[in-house]
């Protein structure tokens, strides 16, 4: 007997679509000065995964240094992601600055958190090479007489009941 298959989990199903979306994102600091310490990098992943959960996304991983983040993303195909950026740096700004006033007054000034760019990469597939080697290799079907662009709107025009005739009409 031969073993089951099971879904993969981190498949997301919809209406019509099948989709298994992750994005590994790095968010770094305005100056890319050191302003994270530890308290404040638990609370940003906290921020950050309520704001994917209200996306529904979900924040696989997370980590940080004291100038940048490491996000790993698995996001609906109904996402922009551009979108959950803009939504995961400001609101986490907006937080971190209300939360750690004087500690992030030290490092940044202004109103700005983040440097206005950021990292983003597809994840979670398979490598670039093998997709490419698997679109290659599908199987095109053959030329044939009615796939001729005049051959196939002649055969269409036969099939089509006779119309009104004279000026004014194809």
């Amino acid at each position: 007997m031969s073993p089951r298959w099971t879904p993969d989990p981190n498949v997301r199903r919809g209406r019509s679509v099948v989709s298994n979306l992750h994005a590994h994102l790095v968010f770094v600091t305005k100056y890319r000065r050191g302003a994270f310490t530890d308290p404040m990098l638990t609370r940003c992943e906290q921020i950050m995964a309520e704001v994917c959960d209200k996306f529904g996304a979900t924040l696989t991983e997370f980590t940080g240094e004291t100038d940048h983040v490491h996000l790993l993303i698995h996001y609906p195909p109904t996402v922009q992601l551009s979108t959950l950026v803009n939504s995961l740096k400001g609101v986490s700004a907006r937080y971190l600055r209300q939360e750690f006033p004087d500690h992030i007054q030290k490092y940044l000034w202004g109103t700005h958190f983040w440097s206005p760019s950021y990292f983003a990469a597809s994840a979670g597939g398979a490598p670039l090479a093998i997709v490419a080697e698997y679109i290659t290799n599908q199987k095109r079907p053959e030329p044939t007489q009615e796939s001729d662009p005049a051959t196939r709107d002649r055969a269409i025009q036969n099939q089509l009941p006779p119309g009104p005739q004279g000026p004014g009409f194809l």
